[in-house]
């Protein structure tokens, strides 16, 4: 699967999850900041998932955020393989 082909996958789940549509510059630019230790912080994951609700003006609750963080943790993702995260993100095996 191609950059693309993923980049368009990824702008359709969240308009279909949202009802809001994102571009891919939009996307491109939160993901600039994301290196593989921003998954191991929690300070700057709650920070990157704060983002992400405010590009698609959707509230997350505190309760969610927590649900999220301890998702990824407890995880066994390599946090080098943003492929596998983007996989598992879209519902993809």
């Amino acid at each position: 699967m191609s950059n693309k082909d993923i980049s368009k996958d990824v702008l359709n789940v969240v308009k279909k999850k949202t009802g809001k549509s994102v571009t891919s510059k939009d996307i491109e630019k939160i993901a600039s900041g994301v290196t593989p230790s921003t998954l191991q912080s929690e300070t700057q994951l709650r920070q990157l998932i704060k983002q992400v609700s405010s590009l698609v003006n959707v509230k997350v609750s505190e309760e969610t955020i927590n649900d999220i963080v301890q998702a990824v943790k407890s995880s066994k993702l390599d946090s080098n393989n943003m492929q596998q995260l983007m996989n598992m993100m879209m519902g993809k095996k």
